[in-house]
């Protein structure tokens, strides 16, 4: 027989001269002081400008993290979960986003060169004056992401086969 264990507040109310007894979940909060590593809990912190360059946070819990002009130059987000993240104005150059879930992140104006989006949900993201030149969205979900004055210059497509012509702003033009 398996034990499960719920932690709880427990404190009572008084309500018509009959106790009540209330059980109020505890919120589990991420460290946000955890080193870079793969599965880290970073969710609601703050890491604008961290230097991040090269590391692997496979994995990571990353949910309405902000990494406002961070820099993750080459680092490896397999399989992140970084739904609602804020990377606004942030160093993506090469880094592997293969599997993540990225929905309703901001990624306005990221450098994105060379980054990869493989398989990556990216449903109602912002690309918003972004650089994703070279960058591979083979198998994205991108239903209802924004392009807005993004630079999709030479990017692989959704369809894995599409190169994106040179002056794909906002979209993606044929070659």
């Amino acid at each position: 027989m398996k034990k499960f264990w719920i932690n709880c507040s427990v404190f009572s109310i008084f309500f018509f001269g009959v106790f009540f007894l209330v059980l109020e979940p505890k919120i589990a909060f991420a460290d946000c002081a955890s080193f870079a590593q793969p599965g880290v809990d970073w969710r609601r912190c703050n890491k604008n400008t961290s230097d991040l360059t090269g590391v692997d946070l496979s994995n990571a819990k990353l949910r309405d993290v902000s990494l406002i002009r961070a820099d993750l130059r080459d680092s490896v987000l397999r399989e992140a979960d970084a739904f609602r993240a804020r990377l606004v104005r942030a160093q993506v150059q090469g880094t592997d986003f293969t599997g993540a879930r990225l929905y309703e992140a901001d990624l306005t104006r990221i450098q994105g060169q060379g980054a990869l989006f493989i398989d990556t949900d990216l449903r109602r993201v912002k690309f918003i004056n972004a650089d994703l030149t070279q960058a591979d969205l083979t198998r994205a979900n991108i239903q209802g992401a924004d392009f807005r004055d993004a630079d999709l210059t030479g990017a692989r497509w959704i369809d894995g086969q599409t190169i994106c012509a040179t002056g794909s702003i906002g979209r993606c033009r044929l070659k």
